[in-house]
């Protein structure tokens, strides 16, 4: 597997979770980590400030500069992105892993929750794009990755979610049409999307709890799929709708995927938006999707 080092990582919703998980994978590698998000000082609820992400990206040999950024301030997105190419000398890949999620029917969804949704998962993930662009076109293997889900355009991933799944498809959306936008200037646009739930703020928080947490794999699994995204050849490699456990089998060759479940005494859950004829690999069992929408 190829190495990062010397490349310069900007991940939005890095402070915490998938996002820091990403940076924390690469920084391992020697990489420089723009860790974006808006927590700077700690929340009650939630673990992790953008200073204390930072701390981690230090520690794990990586460079790392925090920057306090609202993704749907295009003001602030301009900011982040010059503030890291001035501290790095350069840009080679743009994660958008920042998201807003509210899993409640429309009628019950206030119209300021459906901005929220639409402008941190689909405007912000487009403005940060536009922003990180010119800067890629530099990078020897620039790279686009989205944390978003395959196109799989069926009523059960939009019925009682439907703003959500909609704001969420959006950056689906945006890697279909950016995958042939960018292509001339080598720059890859993927999505990636985790089979199973992550153990996350946003799944114990919002969806079921310690035992949904329990039921979840590590956001290790998303670091390394995503890792193994950004040592593909650019040019060759975009376009992408992967999951993640299919991917790190496929083209990384990983046949264990035991050391990222949190209980290996229970099944695992599986996530929204993993279609069906996506099967798992093998030897991986996953418990169907009734038992999620059960909780």
């Amino acid at each position: 597997m190829g190495s990062l080092k010397g490349k310069t990582l900007l991940i939005t919703g890095a402070s915490r979770g998938i996002g820091l998980a990403i940076g924390l994978r690469a920084a391992r590698d020697g990489a420089n980590v723009a860790i974006l998000a808006k927590t700077a000082e700690p929340h009650p609820k939630l673990e992790g400030t953008i200073h204390t992400a930072a701390g981690e990206i230090e520690a794990a040999s990586g460079k790392a500069l925090a920057i306090q950024c609202d993704i749907r301030d295009e003001a602030q997105i301009e900011a982040a992105v010059a503030k890291t190419v001035e501290a790095f000398g350069g840009l080679d890949i743009c994660v958008n892993n920042a998201s807003a999620i509210s899993l409640t029917k429309l009628a019950d969804t206030e119209p300021k929750r459906i901005d929220l949704m639409f402008g941190i998962n689909t405007r912000g993930a487009l403005l940060m794009t536009k922003a990180c662009q010119p800067h890629l076109k530099a990078s020897a293997n620039p790279h686009v990755l989205m944390l978003s889900p395959p196109l799989d355009m069926k009523p059960q991933w939009f019925s009682g979610h439907v703003a959500y799944s909609i704001a969420k498809y959006g950056m689906s959306l945006a890697v279909l049409g950016l995958a042939d936008e960018l292509k001339r200037d080598g720059i890859a646009v993927n999505a990636l999307w985790p089979r199973t739930t992550i153990a996350t703020a946003a799944i114990r928080n919002i969806l079921g709890g310690d035992k949904l947490i329990a039921m979840s794999r590590t956001p290790d699994i998303l670091a390394d799929a995503a890792h193994l995204v950004f040592t593909q050849k650019a040019p060759e490699f975009t376009g992408q709708f992967l999951i993640d456990d299919t991917f790190l089998h496929e083209v990384g060759g990983v046949t264990d995927f035991e050391s990222y479940r949190v209980d290996a005494s229970l099944p695992l859950a599986p996530d929204f938006f993993v279609p069906e004829d996506l099967r798992p690999p093998p030897g991986v069992k996953i418990a169907p999707l009734s038992m999620l929408k059960a909780l």
